[in-house]
């Protein structure tokens, strides 16, 4: 048997590379072993390749996921995209999410209309959703309406159907003339449901004291009455959002549109409480949301309109009180104690002036003490 030199096998991730040691081995062996290395080599290397080419495959699904859209418009397509959609209406839903920033429930609202729109053409041949005529459209409103849906609903659809089919026009179809033949029902105006001042006094008195969540409970029914939130908004109000100093709260309303809302002492107070003694025992890991529920994550819009009729039923008030109703009661006692209509309008984000104008004709009250100020023939 022979003295040979041979390089010793080290594993990769060892800080030595190689060594020579003088070994008494037979050729049979040393062939034995380069042979198994080499084998064990070219394992590692496919393995090596197969991994590289999975990674590369799963990052490139993510790019294509990813690309031109932002992660709530992704969130809002992926939940509004079932197989069965027509290519146009997913593309139309996918510029909703990405070129229009709207909300969820708008996007949901846009899509169940749609989506019923598409049934009742596939039930109708040979309409479809894409090459609906004006009296295809006019027939599935029509059936929207005797199958006892609101006038605001069926007017709801009809905005839809107005919508998608400009989107179409920009991809190149003529629409004018349908366009031109789709009449808008006029909704039935409701007048909104508002408390009292001295109900309204109550609900906020309605928080039990004894409650560890006493101080949040009463912040959130001042800031809702205090700026006419929606519900959505209130949730998603961040601490950098509040200024205390000043009363204000910065509010990112329908549309992504930014606006200003003043707050009273009494909500300032509120608040400031609520951060003191309150929400540093539910926060368990850092959140930038002012409201938190009791597990210390953030305010959900269920959890909040489930606080409010909680606090509604301790209040004994008969009526459903939602965080809605706070926000017509803001606009109702504003209008009511002689604020201007547009400052209404800018304080509660309304785009058209005609939304908030609703108001003034709750307020029966004020009504005939304008027109006995005002009219000559007293």
């Amino acid at each position: 048997m022979k003295s040979k030199t041979v390089a010793k096998l080290v594993r990769p991730d060892e800080h030595i590379v190689s060594s020579k040691v003088k070994l008494p081995v037979s050729k049979a062996l040393v062939s034995r072993k380069i042979s198994l290395a080499s084998s064990l080599s070219r394992s590692k290397s496919a393995v090596a390749r197969q991994k590289n080419r999975t990674n590369s495959n799963s990052n490139a699904r993510i790019a294509i996921r990813s690309v031109a859209l932002p992660h709530d418009a992704r969130h809002h397509v992926d939940r509004a995209n079932p197989p069965d959609r027509s290519e146009t209406l997913r593309r139309f839903l996918s510029y909703l999410a990405a070129e229009r920033g709207l909300s969820r429930n708008t996007l949901d609202a846009y899509r169940r209309d749609l989506e019923d729109a598409q049934r009742f053409f596939a039930d109708h041949p040979p309409a479809t959703i894409e090459h609906a005529a004006a009296e295809e459209w006019t027939a599935f409103f029509r059936d929207a309406s005797m199958r006892n849906l609101s006038t605001k609903t069926v007017a709801r659809r009809v905005a839809t159907a107005r919508t998608f089919l400009r989107f179409q026009a920009v991809e190149g179809r003529e629409i004018d003339d349908i366009l031109a033949r789709l009449d808008r029902p006029k909704p039935e105006r409701d007048l909104p449901h508002v408390l009292s001042r001295d109900q309204v006094v109550r609900l906020i008195n309605s928080p039990d004291p004894e409650s560890p969540l006493y101080a949040r409970d009463v912040a959130i029914l001042e800031l809702l009455y205090a700026s006419g939130l929606r519900a959505s908004e209130l949730c998603q109000v961040r601490l950098g959002d509040v200024n205390l100093s000043v009363g204000y709260v910065r509010v990112l309303g329908k549309g992504h549109k930014e606006r200003i809302v003043p707050v009273g002492q009494a909500a300032v107070d509120a608040i400031g409480r609520y951060l003191q003694t309150c929400r540093g025992m539910l926060v368990k890991a850092p959140i930038d949301r002012l409201f938190v529920s009791r597990t210390g994550r953030a305010m959900e819009r269920i959890g909040l309109w489930q606080l409010v009729q909680k606090m509604a039923v301790r209040a004994h008030l008969v009526n459903e009180v939602s965080p809605h109703v706070l926000r017509h009661c803001f606009a109702t006692h504003l209008l009511g104690g002689g604020a201007d209509l547009r400052v209404v309008q800018e304080l509660l984000g309304h785009a058209d002036v005609g939304t908030t104008q609703i108001y003034t004709h709750v307020d029966s009250t004020r009504l005939k003490q304008v027109h006995a100020k005002y009219h000559p023939r007293r």
